[in-house]
């Protein structure tokens, strides 16, 4: 069985690889992905963030909300 992007086993086909989403939905499979790798993901951006704050001028939040206002559709 081939392996996915963090190494978890998963389905060559389509068709195998949606019969496993369904039976992981419906809780009849398991999903094998390990909650450590998820979660330490989680607490890495959370450093990053807040450091990424602590850095931060004044005046940068308000021009990064500015832009952001401008690059949103139908504005």
């Amino acid at each position: 069985m081939p392996k996915g992007r963090h190494e978890e086993k998963r389905p060559a086909d389509a068709i195998g690889l949606a019969l496993l989403v369904g039976k992981i939905s419906t809780g009849e499979g398991e999903d094998e992905r390990d909650e450590k790798l998820s979660s330490a993901a989680a607490e890495m951006g959370r450093k990053g963030g807040q450091k990424r704050a602590e850095n931060m001028t004044p005046e940068r939040p308000a021009v990064i909300a500015k832009k952001a206002a401008k690059t949103r559709p139908g504005r």
